[in-house]
C-alpha cells in the first residue's frame, strides 16, 4: 500500500511558477514509478509527467515539455513538479499517482494509488 499526499497548488500569475510535492508512505516506495496527471475543468484527466522507479528516466507530455520537471528523492519519499513559465491552460487539479514497475507510464488506467489532489490556478 502507498498513500500519496500532495501539496504546493495555489495561484499563480501567467509566466510565473509552482513546485508541487508529493509525499508518499509506504515501504516500497522506491519500487514504483510516479506520476502527475491533472483534470482540467469539463475535461478528462491527463497525463503530466513520470518518473521511473529508479528515478532516473523522466517523461512528459508536449504540453508541458521544457516547462515542467519531474524529480523525485526516495529517501524523503516525495516526487516533486517544478512547473515555469505557467499558463492559463495549465489551471487544473493535479494529482500524484504511484505505479508498480515501468510500464505505460502515460496510462492512467494503470496506476494503483492516487492522491486527493492540489489545485492550481494560473490567472492570465
Amino acid at each position: 500500500q502507498v498513500q500519496l499526499v500532495e501539496s504546493g497548488g495555489g495561484l499563480v500569475q501567467a509566466g510565473g511558477s509552482l513546485r508541487l510535492s508529493c509525499a508518499a508512505s509506504g515501504r516500497t516506495f522506491s519500487s514504483y514509478t510516479m506520476g502527475w496527471f491533472r483534470q482540467a475543468p469539463g475535461k478528462e484527466r491527463e497525463f503530466v509527467a513520470a518518473i521511473t522507479w529508479s528515478r532516473s528516466v523522466t517523461y512528459y507530455s508536449n504540453s508541458v515539455k521544457g516547462r515542467f520537471t519531474i524529480s523525485g528523492d526516495n529517501a524523503k519519499m516525495t516526487v516533486y513538479l517544478q512547473m515555469n513559465s505557467l499558463k492559463a491552460e495549465d489551471t487544473a487539479v493535479y494529482y500524484c499517482a504511484a505505479v508498480l514497475g515501468a510500464s505505460k507510464v502515460t496510462v492512467q488506467g494503470l496506476y494503483d494509488f492516487w492522491g486527493q489532489g492540489t489545485q492550481v490556478t494560473v490567472s492570465s
